[in-house]
């Protein structure tokens, strides 16, 4: 069984995020989406708002769970049994910079390895941070993220 975990911040969860998604779950078994809880950033939205928001925007994918987790991303895909890190790419600086983390991963672990998928175009430039910004000045994020993510930050 091929189980890849894709992880990241994920602050807010955007199209972007769920494209890349979309299309690794029709590769791999089971797709473990993982929340990361870093304890040198102060989140936009808590970790725990971000886990329920992904499991509601993934409810019809039946080999999706979503888990929060700290520590190595490397060593929690080996503590779920996955042999895959899904990450994806936006555009040529998001390479440079995946591919210094999937070497450092590599090194950390030979086991593990990473598989980069493409955004679709229309989902090139959708960035959490942008997301983020928008929402500071009270712009209309719907076109960015999941309705699921919009109709909560809107209540917000």
């Amino acid at each position: 069984m091929s189980i890849a975990v894709f992880a990241g911040s994920f602050d807010p969860f955007t199209l972007g995020h769920l494209d890349i998604l979309e299309s690794g779950a029709e590769i791999f078994d089971k797709v473990i989406v993982a929340v990361a809880k870093n304890i040198n950033k102060q989140g936009f939205l808590p970790v725990e708002v971000r886990v329920k928001l992904i499991e509601e925007c993934v409810a019809g994918f039946k080999n999706v769970e979503v888990t929060a987790y700290d520590g190595l991303t490397v060593e929690f895909a080996k503590s779920v049994g996955a042999n895959v890190l899904l990450r994806g790419l936006r555009n040529e600086q998001d390479f440079s910079y995946e591919l210094q983390i999937s070497q450092t991963n590599s090194a950390i672990s030979e086991d593990i390895k990473t598989v980069f998928l493409v955004t679709k175009p229309e989902h090139s430039y959708i960035s959490s941070s942008a997301v983020r910004e928008i929402l500071k000045f009270q712009g209309d994020v719907s076109k960015l993220v999941p309705e699921v993510v919009n109709n909560y930050l809107k209540a917000q």
